[in-house]
């Protein structure tokens, strides 16, 4: 019977502490203004890492976890400009990714990749632009690839063929191009065998790639991609020297492969036994924690402001409560003299304190959870997902602002004289 009343009670409680917010719309929405923009910030925060981590774990699920990727220095994410000794070291050759075929045993097969970048810049503007019968793309990313870069990358060629190593050596004119490129330019998915133009050079149509999973260990660019046989664009393009080399190691023996490179590199390159290496060795999930690590500390980060906002959002609703003792002063007097306990005082304050932080809890995880869906909408590349740990979460933090902050209000409404209560005015 006493957990019924009890029960009752705090229903009750929060029954009254609704009908008061309602009463005071405005002034309980600025008095949790804090609280409600701490929680938006922390539910859309952690649905974007989420959204991320979901995203490179399907890029890692395709790309392989025994795959190695090798170039002048550390691939991965560099901010700010690169130090001038990586900038100055010499390219990795395509004769490199012969010796790591031919001498490494862990490895099971590697390619080789090449482009218009160059780390020291260039005099020349090289922009790729793709056409075909009046239409065009910008922003393609050309490269020169050897047929092994579909087995070693795990890529699906969704229409047609990847090109053969007899095309290669022959510096053909063949192509095989991206997803998206493919859409734009044949929407009929008719591109098999057409002639497709690239900055003035002329190329045939081989394949069509599948769509890219992910987008956060590829370039904006990833399903525009313009991929030609790694000694035509040699051709073509002979001022390109950029080698990117990815090594795919046999099941279980990434961590000797990648001993093994490291020998077969360092006796090539001509490091001393003193020196460092003259290049640098990852890997898709050694960037995907360096993504994660990034990610981590822009969440503490955004923990730590989301933080400030639950303080500003508690002081006001500690002093909205102050003011509600005043103003129920009387009110407090006659419950206590028809026999309520100072406890039960306490609970209605604290469970109004609650209720009034819970709310704006609640309407911001509605508010962010329409806003998400939006995004997803207008951006459906950018991942965005909300976990299901974060709603419950959030709404808890933000009542929890309420029970601290009204702890006080609540002690100070329980002391208050039952007589003297009765006697404010």
């Amino acid at each position: 019977m006493a957990n019924k009343r009890q029960s009752f009670s705090f229903w009750e409680s929060a029954r009254m502490a609704w009908e008061t917010l309602l009463a005071n719309k405005v002034r309980s929405a600025l008095t949790v203004l804090g609280v409600f923009i701490a929680v938006v910030v922390l539910v859309m925060v952690f649905s974007i890492m989420y959204g991320v981590d979901k995203d490179l774990r399907a890029q890692l699920e395709q790309f392989g976890t025994d795959t190695l990727l090798i170039f002048k220095f550390e691939p991965g994410i560099h901010i700010g400009r690169l130090p001038q000794e990586w900038r100055l070291r010499k390219p990795l050759k395509y004769e490199d990714a012969e010796a790591i075929r031919d001498d490494a045993p862990s490895v099971r097969d590697v390619c080789v990749e090449l482009d218009s970048w160059h780390p020291e810049g260039t005099k020349e503007v090289f922009t790729p632009v793709a056409r075909y019968k009046g239409k065009e793309v910008t922003a393609v990313n050309f490269e020169g690839v050897t047929p092994s870069y579909q087995n070693v990358q795990n890529a699906t060629v969704e229409q047609g063929r990847f090109f053969s190593e007899a095309e290669n050596e022959h510096k053909l004119d063949v192509v095989v191009i991206g997803h998206d490129l493919a859409d734009t330019l044949f929407p009929a998915h008719d591109s098999l065998d057409k002639e497709i133009q690239l900055n003035g050079m002329s190329f045939r149509i081989v394949g069509v790639m599948a769509k890219s999973k992910g987008v956060f260990l590829r370039d904006s660019n990833s399903d525009k991609q313009f991929f030609v046989p790694y000694l035509t664009y040699r051709k073509h393009r002979p001022q390109d020297r950029e080698n990117f080399l990815t090594a795919r190691a046999l099941p279980g023996k990434k961590a000797a492969a990648q001993d093994e490179i490291t020998g077969i590199l360092r006796r090539r390159r001509g490091d001393g036994f003193n020196k460092p290496d003259s290049f640098g060795i990852s890997s898709g999930e050694a960037i995907s924690n360096q993504f994660r690590s990034i990610i981590g500390s822009i969440a503490l980060l955004t923990i730590a402001v989301a933080s400030v906002g639950m303080l500003v959002g508690g002081v006001g609703v500690m002093n909205i409560m102050l003011m509600s003792v005043t103003e129920r002063t009387h009110e407090i007097g006659v419950r206590k003299a028809i026999g309520a306990r100072s406890k039960d005082v306490v609970r209605q304050f604290l469970v109004e304190a609650m209720v009034l932080t819970g709310s704006a809890g609640v309407a911001a995880v509605l508010f962010c959870l329409g806003l998400i869906a939006l995004l997803n909408i207008v951006l459906p590349s950018w991942p965005m997902a909300v976990p299901g740990w974060v709603i419950p979460v959030s709404v808890a933090a933000a009542m929890s602002v309420g029970l601290f902050f009204g702890i006080y209000p609540a002690a100070k409404a329980a002391k208050l004289d039952p007589v003297e209560a009765l006697r404010y005015e």
